[in-house]
């Protein structure tokens, strides 16, 4: 039987994680409350972040960023855009 959460992020019923994505309190936070659909969302933004800000993820601030951002992705109305980003194709 598949796990259905009510995801915060597309504001829909519809399947859920199957495991935690991040550790701690946040990846037990997102599991509750974030779609395998709006997870994916998440990772697209985020390999926009590390691209745009030129990011390396194993370094403790670039790893401090990201979780930052998440958290607003998620659960504080939404991430900004870097300033000046043009999406790809315009």
């Amino acid at each position: 039987m598949t796990r259905t959460v009510h995801c915060v992020k597309l504001g829909k019923t519809a399947e859920g994680l199957k495991m935690p994505p991040y550790p701690g309190p946040l990846g037990k936070r997102i599991f509750d409350n974030v779609s395998a659909e709006g997870w994916q969302l998440w990772l697209k933004h985020q390999t926009m972040l590390i691209n745009e800000y030129r990011l390396t993820p194993f370094e403790p601030k670039a790893r401090q960023f990201l979780e930052q951002e998440m958290e607003k992705f998620f659960f504080s109305g939404g991430a900004d855009m870097p300033e000046g980003y043009v999406p790809p194709g315009r």
